[in-house]
């Protein structure tokens, strides 16, 4: 199992730090981003992969369960809170556990144990569809119905054969939360490898009338996953 990737969003320094330092002490732990601004952590989600987030829900600035509501179920959350009565609150959202300060290390184990068996249980099931918003709400996707996801700027587009949505992410992070039969060809495109009718070395066809550009970059890994 790859190492989760974690951020730490809390208003005060003494818990960044400690938080910090807790989650560079597990193994499986990567510790890739820490702040005590949430809208830094919302900016820097925006253009980079990351799936767990620490995040304190009493902040001044954006309490935790707005910034929740804004990020959406696409990360997985250990919210942490120096008030029990406050910490259910976060549970409609894809939260794994809550942390009561004063936080020991101890207490973080058994919370990171538990983010580990569900990162786990996720990358073993065979969910055939995901949830993602747009429009204000939320959809479930079919991944069989996609036929490629398009980076259009600070945004996708996920287009399936009926539909499509367009999302507030990257396609970095979407290529995270996808199935096997799916290969990023380009910068801007990851495709349906089961929706491929023809393709040369240069682009993909899909549906016959979509092609799509396969870019150097991206070459060789996606020949070897498609001769495999």
């Amino acid at each position: 199992m790859k190492r989760i990737k974690c951020i730490v969003v809390d208003d005060e320094p003494l818990a960044v730090s400690l938080l910090g330092s807790y989650v560079e002490k597990i193994p499986f732990f990567e510790l890739v981003f820490s702040t005590e601004n949430p809208i830094e952590a919302l900016e820097y989600i925006q253009k980079n992969e990351v799936d767990l987030i620490f995040l304190d829900i009493q902040m001044p600035e954006l309490t935790g369960i707005n910034f929740m509501k804004i990020v959406g179920n696409k990360m997985k959350y250990i919210l942490t809170t120096a008030y029990a009565e406050y910490a259910l609150e976060g549970y409609e959202h894809n939260v794994v556990d809550y942390l009561l300060k004063p936080i020991s290390f101890a207490r973080f184990e058994k919370s990171a144990l538990k983010a580990q068996e569900r990162f786990a249980v996720n990358q073993d099931s065979q969910d055939s569809y995901f949830f993602v918003k747009s429009s204000g709400q939320q959809h479930k996707v079919n991944f069989n119905d996609i036929l490629f996801i398009e980076s259009i700027k600070d945004y996708v587009n996920i287009k399936t054969e009926n539909q499509e949505y367009i999302v507030l992410d990257t396609l970095k992070s979407l290529e995270n939360q996808l199935p096997e039969n799916f290969a990023r060809v380009h910068k801007s495109f990851i495709i349906n490898i089961d929706k491929i009718e023809k393709m040369d070395v240069k682009n993909v066809s899909i549906n016959s009338d979509i092609e799509i550009p396969i870019g150097e970059t991206y070459k060789s890994e996606f020949f070897l996953k498609i001769k495999k």
